[in-house]
């Protein structure tokens, strides 16, 4: 199979029951104060997303990605990673969509929960490959979890300083969004872009030389 192939079997495989398992969550009951919930739910999609960012993250090394394209060698490593880090997005956003509506969340705080997600997922995802890429595997899951528990818990402090609507919604604050969650998102998306262009303009390995006969 191609790396594109396989990454999407891959995501799909471990997709497909994250989603069966949201049905769960039916059997939770509403909460007054979603404040708990709400910070449970989003470690569990930051902790789906790395593990799916690390799985696929090997395929990124492979030379094979649009061997069609006509591209260098290194435009085909950054497109290959540019689709995993999507394919990761996009699962960690299906199945925020399913566990937020399976727990019966206030729209505008699944919105919330949406962006938040969305936001964490790409991240992580283009540093658990970036650093995959660079370093190996020990650096992928402590950059892509690193980013996900300081994310989270900017959230969390935002949450807890500004609460939520009478209703259980999101309670829009500007000035604490600046303050406590903004600044967080700048230094994470500049450290992925980073991390990740690291990861694919790596040294290339040198194969050794066929003995000559």
């Amino acid at each position: 199979m191609t790396p594109v192939e396989q990454a999407v079997v891959h995501t799909s495989r471990m997709l497909a029951p994250a989603l069966l398992g949201s049905v769960v969550f039916l059997v939770v009951p509403s909460q007054e104060d979603p404040f708990g919930l709400f910070i449970v739910q989003l470690s569990a999609l930051v902790a789906f997303g790395v593990v799916v960012a690390v799985r696929l993250a090997p395929l990124s090394s492979r030379e094979d990605w649009f061997v069609g394209s006509g591209w260098s060698s290194r435009r085909r490593r950054l497109a290959g990673a540019a689709v995993t880090v999507a394919l990761v997005t996009g699962a960690v956003a299906l199945l925020t969509l399913a566990s937020s509506a399976a727990l019966r969340l206030q729209p505008s705080l699944q919105f919330l929960q949406l962006l938040s997600a969305l936001d964490i997922a790409w991240a992580a995802a283009a540093i658990v490959v970036g650093a995959e890429l660079r370093w190996g595997r020990a650096a992928a899951w402590a950059g892509g979890l690193i980013l996900g528990v300081l994310c989270v818990f900017s959230i969390w402090r935002y949450l807890d300083i500004v609460g939520f609507t009478d209703d259980g919604g999101w309670l829009v604050s500007g000035a604490d969004l600046w303050r406590y969650v903004i600044p967080f998102d700048m230094i994470a998306a500049t450290a992925a872009v980073l991390i990740l262009v690291a990861g694919v303009w790596r040294p290339y390995r040198t194969e050794q030389a066929r003995p000559q006969s």
